[in-house]
């Protein structure tokens, strides 16, 4: 909580390339309430960060080193459950958007989009409120009305999601269990609980649909 001094909302950067972290840096620089107040290079940094310094809104990272940006973002609502957290990505909000949502984000947005709604995004999850873009809202009135099954990957927990994107990425199962810190035994369980949802055979089928529907790049 901020005191009536403070003149400014004060933000963390988490995000594994320096360039993007300035890039951000240089848009908020231009804003006299956003102050960013600290930088992180992975899921590790900012939940060690968090304990020394008092921040307003997180800007966190989708695709990280170390600590994915979920399950960051899992612990982060544990630790400071108020503490907003908003979500950057390369990937289109239709295919992660919701899945943040529910786990705890304030908002998400893609980094195609950062230039043009980051301020604006900040000073709203900062207030309390949520950053939902038009493409979000769609899908969140189409899944309360119940209008379609939706893609096949968000039948998908969160764990078993993170598996499936690490599979689609080209890594091994020792390489998955080693990043998630999950026994070999457990990955392969997850793998199969993946190809059971959505219907596939192998990792090749996997693969091919994660590069049609943009969930890699």
């Amino acid at each position: 909580m901020k005191s009536s001094k403070d003149k400014y909302i004060r933000v963390l950067i988490a995000d594994d390339h320096e360039v993007v972290r300035q890039g951000i840096k240089t848009i908020l620089s231009d804003t006299p309430d956003l102050r960013v107040v600290a930088e992180a290079e992975d899921g590790m940094e900012v939940l060690e960060k968090i304990q020394e310094l008092d921040v307003d809104v997180i800007l966190l990272d989708f695709d990280m080193p170390r600590k994915s940006g979920l399950d960051t973002l899992i612990e982060l609502k544990a630790i400071r459950p108020k503490l907003p957290v908003l979500m950057l990505s390369i990937f289109p909000e239709d295919h992660y958007g919701l899945r943040f949502l529910k786990a705890g984000a304030s908002g998400y947005l893609g980094k195609a989009s950062v230039s043009a709604q980051l301020v604006e995004a900040v000073r709203k999850v900062a207030q309390g409120g949520k950053f939902i873009s038009p493409v979000l809202t769609e899908k969140l009135v189409s899944e309360l009305n119940h209008d379609s099954e939706g893609p096949l990957h968000e039948k998908l927990t969160d764990r078993e999601f993170q598996v499936f994107h690490c599979i689609a990425s080209g890594k091994r199962l020792k390489a998955i269990a080693e990043e998630l810190h999950l026994s070999i035994n457990t990955v392969s369980t997850y793998r199969s609980r993946i190809l059971e949802k959505m219907e596939m055979e192998n990792n090749s089928d996997l693969i091919r649909y994660a590069i049609k529907n943009s969930i890699i790049k």
